[in-house]
């Protein structure tokens, strides 16, 4: 049977055209060929996401995204559908993670599987959403924080130099080269005053090893009576003065108890009592002596006649019968 020129044609056509679809649809991420579960999920940003980008389980690459398009309600939302794979089955509940899948910039969605015992997923399913944060991400939390931070160190330079400004006025500016030139010459005394004492320390080198020869031996001398001191009978030193203090401590409390003569000149009233009536005695004999002297002093160039006269006076005083 042959076929004429229009049939080959139209199967010609027809045949180009079907390989267009398949080619544009492959392009697209479709495979009309093969069995696939369509899903989607919902983002606010999806910057570096482009369609026919891998979506991948644990890596593993299970399909691609077909489209990405507004959701259509006015929220600005963005919708992204992918086409996977239904050799893997897994829960509704499960997730689609939107990541960087390199350093150029490139971005790509990660299904987050979960094993519950929810339906599991079928075509027309919206999967709930998350964006893991990338490098450049990572980087701009990091360096916002440090630019704030630099921000404000510069401001505070910036109002340092201005206090500075005014601080160091004209006068200011002429009081420091004051200073300096000033401490330029006292280290310029001080440098003399270094020659000098080296000079004196040269001139004087045999005294100073002298002294550093005596100071050597009183450290020896030192050193022996340390030794000698560590050497002695310390304890038995000890055990003396221990028994020393005990007696000293005991004498005092004799004392205190009113024993012996020292105790009883501190307690007994008596002894107090005599001495004051001693004291009273001797006193009155005093004034004794200064009214009537005569009769305790017999002073005469002739011994004898004293004895006489004395007899004589008590005589005269002696009243007739």
């Amino acid at each position: 049977m042959k076929l004429s020129k229009e049939i080959k044609t139209a199967i010609l056509v027809i045949s180009g055209i079907l390989l267009f679809i398949f080619i544009f649809n492959y392009l697209k991420g479709e495979n009309v060929f093969d069995s696939s579960i369509k899903i989607s999920a919902i983002y606010e940003n999806v910057e570096g996401l482009a369609p026919s980008a891998a979506v991948t389980i644990n890596g593993h690459t299970i399909g691609k995204v077909q489209s990405i398009e507004f959701k259509g309600d006015g929220s600005g939302l963005l919708r992204v559908t992918m086409l996977i794979s239904d050799d893997f089955s897994f829960s509704v509940n499960s997730e689609a993670q939107l990541y960087e899948a390199g350093l150029i910039g490139g971005k790509a969605i990660a299904i987050i599987p979960a094993f519950d015992s929810s339906s599991l997923v079928q075509s027309g399913d919206v999967l709930r959403s998350k964006v893991k944060p990338g490098l450049t991400d990572l980087v701009n939390q990091r360096l916002t924080p440090l630019q704030e931070k630099i921000e404000k160190m510069m401001v505070s330079a910036d109002q340092l130099l201005i206090n500075l400004n005014e601080v160091f006025d004209v006068q200011s500016k002429e009081n420091i080269k004051l200073t300096i030139a000033e401490l330029s010459t006292t280290i310029a005394s001080f440098k003399t005053t270094s020659e000098s004492l080296n000079g004196l320390v040269e001139d004087n080198k045999s005294a100073i090893g002298e002294t550093i020869i005596n100071f050597s031996k009183i450290s020896e001398d030192l050193s022996a009576v340390s030794e000698s001191l560590s050497k002695s009978d310390l304890d038995s030193i000890m055990l003396d003065l221990k028994s020393t203090i005990s007696n000293f401590d005991s004498l005092l409390n004799n004392v205190d108890n009113g024993e012996g003569s020292i105790g009883k000149l501190m307690k007994d009233d008596r002894l107090y009592i005599n001495l004051q009536s001693a004291t009273k005695q001797l006193e009155e004999l005093l004034v004794d002596m200064k009214l009537n002297p005569k009769r305790y002093v017999h002073f005469s160039l002739f011994g004898k006649k004293v004895q006489q006269d004395n007899v004589d006076d008590n005589k005269v005083k002696t009243p007739k019968d």
